[in-house]
């Protein structure tokens, strides 16, 4: 079997062209992870991390404060700081386990 030469020729320009696209788009691929990498070093955090825990659980225990009172003071039509004493949560647990 003859080849025809001129076939191989363009063979091998469609390899080259293929190898070309897949370089082209390493290249993107390379300077968009450059990108992101100066992002992340250039990147500097308002709250640092152990503060934002610190927020979150003392914003979590105003938010049970809060709903305590207003839902003892205003729900259950009692005074709203009466949430807060121990001796409420003594009388509450007393009615729910039926202690005498």
């Amino acid at each position: 079997m003859a080849t025809d030469p001129k076939s191989k020729g363009k063979k091998l320009n469609k390899k080259q062209e293929k190898e070309n696209k897949r370089r082209e788009t390493d290249k993107k691929a390379g300077a968009q992870a450059d990108k992101k990498e100066k992002n992340l070093q250039g990147r500097r955090r308002i709250l640092p991390i152990w503060l934002r825990i610190i927020l979150v659980v003392l914003f979590s225990a105003a938010a049970l404060i809060i709903g305590l009172m207003v839902g003892y003071g205003v729900l259950g039509d009692g005074n709203p700081m009466d949430a807060l004493k121990l001796d409420t949560w003594k009388h509450i647990l007393d009615i729910v386990m039926k202690t005498e």
